[in-house]
């Protein structure tokens, strides 16, 4: 079965420093990595106001990976991130493959 490419982003709570924040991001890293997946790229965005509070909070850490690995990885990064204390919302995506033969975004805008 073919690995697929992922995107994962998360925000994390705003009260913890930046060395803690990389300390989830690694770990998540880890899982990707450790169940033979590759991550192209993991990096934290600065801290945030949130469109709404959620659990009281009113901002949060942005973190955003993106991976290729088998389709099992991502529902256990999903069970990891529900069940983190320190993780405010998570979102997973499977990124679409581009065929070749796919018109280009400005070719479909100019259709328009």
């Amino acid at each position: 079965m073919a690995n697929k490419n992922y995107e994962a982003l998360y925000i994390v709570r705003p009260d913890l420093k930046d060395e803690e924040v990389q300390k989830i991001a690694d770990r998540f890293k880890k899982v990707v990595e450790d169940k033979a997946g590759t991550v192209s790229r993991a990096e934290k965005w600065e801290k945030r106001k949130l469109a709404y509070e959620i659990a009281g909070l009113k901002e949060g850490n942005y973190v955003i990976m993106n991976f290729n690995a088998p389709a099992d990885v991502p529902a256990e990064l999903n069970r990891l991130m529900r069940i983190s204390d320190d993780v405010v919302r998570h979102q997973i995506i499977k990124q679409e493959e581009v065929s070749a033969d796919a018109p280009k975004v400005a070719e479909v805008a100019a259709e328009a």
